[in-house]
């Protein structure tokens, strides 16, 4: 199974210029708001045409600007899931189920819907109406009506969005669980980075309508290759950077010197390091030591995150310098700690751009 796409089309404000493959590994397509992700699935689905360019499933044309393919959705032999899950809401959960599976015999329908509703673990529900569903249990029905047609490739619209935190989670369990078996292409729409990096496993980062990154979701979070990427992969320390050698930086907003773990180039611009992955130095004289001083804190159910400044006069700066994510424990065990206090960024956590 793959998907090839390449393709552009003028939008308001900015021009959708994507190129990625994706197989039976779930592609999750990450970006904000207004970024092009759902224009690429629709343009995939045929809802929407691209100006120019190529869309290729499983060796089948579906779209080619040059030789003037552009088959119809119901050609296209794929499943789309909306944000809003599109339930008719005068069809019971197995007629819903059962809308678009097509040409087959009564009995072969009725195991197709049978099988689904087993997937989705509703049996019992069948009769009921959408209206009569929690917002989870709808969009399982979306999923297993977009399932049982057995198309080539499956596209997920930020299918959470209308969901609580709780059911969120549920329901990133279930998707997880339902695709196990499925060994068509599927792209996962979101502009949440837990959903993407617990559904997916490979990842493209889209910005106005540019892809920044893409590759393996390890790979792209721990290593963005651009500052945009950084930032939509939830990179809270970024910096403007200048050269020193071969081997060391000086982050200037952070008003430290560091080494690194790779050779950088004198065209260096910026660099970055997750929140989470500051610690507390054991010698203050190993490489990438640091003092700071808590600004001031945030706290999650059960994280922390400390607002650390660089420097000790605190009365110029008016703003922190560096967030530091940490366990509510280690924050209980460290808040009490003599000031300042030794930090340290391995090597190898720095992001250079």
């Amino acid at each position: 199974m793959e998907l090839l796409v390449d393709i552009q089309k003028k939008l308001l404000g900015f021009e959708l210029d994507v190129s990625f493959e994706a197989d039976k590994n779930i592609l999750g397509l990450l970006g904000a708001s207004g970024s092009g992700k759902s224009m690429t699935l629709r343009c995939i689905a045929g809802i929407d045409t691209p100006d120019q360019g190529r869309i290729v499933l499983n060796g089948r044309t579906l779209f080619d600007s040059k030789k003037g393919i552009n088959l119809p959705c119901r050609k296209r032999k794929l499943s789309y899931l909306f944000q809003n899950y599109a339930l008719f809401p005068n069809m019971t959960v197995e007629e819903n189920i059962g809308f678009g599976i097509g040409d087959k015999n009564r009995k072969d329908r009725l195991a197709i819907i049978s099988e689904k509703v087993k997937l989705i673990q509703l049996e019992g529900l069948e009769k009921r109406y959408p209206n009569q569903l929690s917002g989870g249990q709808q969009q399982r029905v979306a999923l297993a009506r977009a399932l049982a047609v057995e198309p080539e490739a499956l596209l997920l619209d930020e299918p959470f969005s209308a969901l609580d935190d709780y059911l969120r989670g549920q329901m990133v369990k279930h998707l997880t669980e339902n695709l196990s078996d499925y060994q068509g292409v599927t792209l996962f729409v979101t502009h949440n980075m837990d959903e993407v990096y617990r559904i997916c496993h490979k990842l493209v980062v889209l910005s106005t309508g540019k892809i920044e990154a893409k590759g393996r979701k390890e790979d792209v979070f721990k290593s963005p290759p651009t500052l945009i990427a950084a930032q939509l992969t939830g990179c809270k320390n970024l910096s403007q950077a200048k050269y020193i050698s071969p081997f060391e930086l000086e982050a200037l907003e952070w008003g430290v010197r560091l080494k690194t773990g790779c050779k950088i180039s004198n065209q260096i611009k910026n660099v970055g390091v997750h929140a989470h992955l500051l610690e507390v130095a054991r010698d203050e004289k190993e490489d990438n030591v640091f003092k700071c001083w808590p600004k001031s804190t945030s706290e999650t159910p059960s994280r922390t995150i400390v607002y650390l400044l660089t420097k000790s006069d605190k009365q110029e700066q008016d703003h922190y310098t560096l967030q530091w994510e940490i366990t509510k424990q280690t924050w209980l065990k460290l808040k009490n700690k003599p000031q300042p206090w030794y930090l340290k960024i391995n090597l190898n956590d720095l992001i250079i751009f």
